[in-house]
């Protein structure tokens, strides 16, 4: 049994859950959060499949556990419940390739610009539409020619960064294969506070195949990483990313969802940080270097599902606010996309709908960029507004690099 399947008894049915879902606002395919997680829990046997399809409309976005007020696991349960479909019915050909961003990365990247253009030839999309069930309106990232971990055995600053604190960033696969401008800012920012960075050995965090259902390769993807970053924390290093759900694998997914307890699980976890919670602890102890030039400027900033699950508030919106920018919070729980979800022809539009009230609100504020942490968010928004959808950490490395060396 499941530490996320003992919770389900603490369920009262105060529909607090369903109240505040955002996928069963808009769509009656989706029953909602409590019914097919602690309510259909109790009728499920632990050693079988759950027949209840109608769970895979759930998006994963987390926002039930986050507003339970008795602390059940709802999100954790139900991403449990849709892995025993996929053990009954089987991996479709579609979630196996979206769960897999490092693969697609290591194929695709060498060959760019080349290998782009085929996601931007409408016939071939609509034939991905009907073989895979891809949505052709769903917009992909384009391939980097170089990776970021290309650019950082190039870079001096793999040399220089001699700093007291020592890290290992863990860059994740939209980094190295599509934004590796994201990867930078990390270094530039690191760097400009005299810490040393690690650049360990890594791959993909395994949340895709976790969120499509394909739980074996989710867990040998994980323990992968215990067992690259593990030695790094014995010897003092801390684990940092920016990509806010990779992190959020690390320290919380990994065992409450894919079931992992391990030892150096715990270790890596416990030391593992996000960009911004760092950086923000590093302020609190009066080491940051807050040297910033001020910039005018109005920005929309998205907290994403995974960063506000994380529990460390929004660190990211107040230092924005210290560089002078003018910043106006996202009203919305949920940008739709939720990893790879509205990219499916029978999710997209119910995707796009949760987003919604997010894309009226940029239209309104009409600022002159998106702030978000999440990649697969920003190339959502980007996609539904036309605005231009950064990463906080290249909003702090511009306040930087504006003042001189």
């Amino acid at each position: 049994m499941t530490p996320t399947s003992l919770t389900s008894d603490l369920c009262i049915k105060c529909n607090i859950c369903t109240s505040a879902c955002p996928v069963a606002a808009v769509t009656d395919l989706f029953p909602g959060p409590k019914a097919v997680g602690p309510q259909a829990q109790r009728f499920r046997d632990p050693d079988l499949p759950s027949p209840d399809k109608s769970l895979d409309y759930c998006s994963g976005c987390g926002v039930c556990s986050l507003v339970c007020p008795h602390g059940v696991q709802i999100a954790e349960m139900n991403a449990i419940a849709r892995s025993r479909i996929v053990e009954r019915d089987g991996l479709p050909l579609r979630n196996w390739m979206l769960g897999r961003s490092e693969l697609l990365g290591k194929l695709g990247s060498p060959f760019a610009p080349l290998s782009n253009l085929p996601l931007k030839i409408p016939l071939l999309r609509k034939v991905a539409e009907w073989i895979l069930g891809i949505d052709a309106r769903a917009r992909f990232p384009s391939f980097a020619r170089e990776t970021f971990r290309g650019w950082f055995k190039k870079s001096p600053a793999a040399e220089r960064l001699m700093g007291m604190q020592k890290v290992v960033y863990f860059h994740g696969c939209a980094t190295n294969y599509y934004e590796p401008r994201v990867g930078q800012a990390v270094i530039e920012v690191l760097e400009r506070n005299q810490i040393k960075v690690a650049m360990a050995e890594q791959n993909c965090c395994g949340l895709p195949m976790q969120s499509n259902g394909d739980f074996e390769s989710a867990r040998a993807y994980a323990r992968g990483n215990i067992r690259k970053l593990a030695p790094w924390a014995r010897e003092g290093y801390l684990v940092v990313g920016a990509s806010t759900s990779c992190t959020l694998a690390i320290k919380h997914e990994y065992h409450a969802i894919l079931g992992i307890d391990d030892p150096d699980l715990e270790l890596v976890a416990n030391n593992t940080y996000d960009i911004f919670e760092f950086l923000e602890m590093l302020d609190e102890k009066g080491l940051l270097d807050t040297r910033f030039v001020r910039r005018d400027e109005k920005v929309v900033y998205h907290a994403p599902c995974q960063q506000r699950t994380h529990g460390f508030g929004r660190p990211a919106a107040d230092f924005m606010r210290r560089f002078g920018f003018t910043v106006v919070e996202s009203r919305a729980d949920c940008c739709g996309v939720a990893g790879t979800y509205g990219l499916k022809k029978e999710k997209f539009d119910i995707a796009a709908a949760v987003g919604q009230p997010l894309f009226d609100q940029i239209a309104m504020v009409d600022p002159q960029r998106v702030v978000c942490d999440s990649e697969t968010c920003r190339w959502w928004i980007e996609s539904h507004t036309g605005k231009k959808a950064v990463h906080p950490i290249e909003v702090m490395a511009e306040a930087y690099r504006g003042r001189k060396m």
